[in-house]
C-alpha cells in the first residue's frame, strides 16, 4: 500500500482529522489539537531525520503513537539495535520512541494490516487526550 493509500485510510476512516505537511512529512492529529500527531507519514530525509534513507525511491516511514504497553509488548528490549532503512518490519521510531511511537517502513501484507490496527489505536489515544483538555477547558 503506498503512502497516500495510508493517508487516504486515515482521513475517510477515523473521525475528526486534521492533516497538515511540512518538512517532508504529513502530521495527522485529532481535531484541532496540532500539538502532538497521532501519526506521521515521512516522505522524504531532512536535516533533522535521515536515518531512513527515505531518498529511495516510493520509501516512506509511517510513525504511530501507540499504548505503553502495545509498546512494551513490541519491543520488550529496548536495548535492540535498529537497521531503520529495512523495510516491512515494526521498530522503535529513531527520534520518539520514550513517547511510544513506534514506526515501519513501506507496510505491506500482514504488516500493513497491522499498521492500519495500530493507527486506529494511536487515533482512539489522541481522542481521549483530546476530549480529557476539552473537558478541563470548560471547567
Amino acid at each position: 500500500m503506498s503512502a497516500e493509500k495510508i493517508e487516504n485510510y486515515i482521513t475517510s476512516n477515523l473521525l475528526n482529522v486534521q492533516q497538515s505537511a511540512h518538512f517532508g512529512y504529513t502530521f495527522f492529529f485529532y481535531g484541532s489539537d496540532h500539538v502532538l500527531p497521532f501519526v506521521t507519514i515521512a516522505h522524504a530525509d531532512n536535516e533533522y531525520d535521515n536515518v531512513s534513507n527515505l531518498s529511495r525511491e516510493g520509501i516512506f516511514r509511517v510513525n504511530i503513537g501507540v499504548s505503553k504497553v502495545t509498546f512494551n509488548n513490541l519491543f520488550p528490549d529496548l536495548k535492540k539495535e535498529w537497521d531503520f532503512t529495512e523495510t516491512n518490519v515494526f521498530m522503535s521510531q529513531p527520534s520518539y520512541a520514550s513517547q511510544h511511537f513506534i514506526c515501519v517502513l513501506n507496510p505491506v501484507g500482514d504488516k500493513l494490516e497491522e499498521t492500519l490496527r495500530f493507527i486506529q489505536e494511536a487515533h482512539a489515544i489522541a481522542k481521549n487526550r483530546f476530549d480529557k483538555k476539552q473537558l478541563k477547558k470548560s471547567n
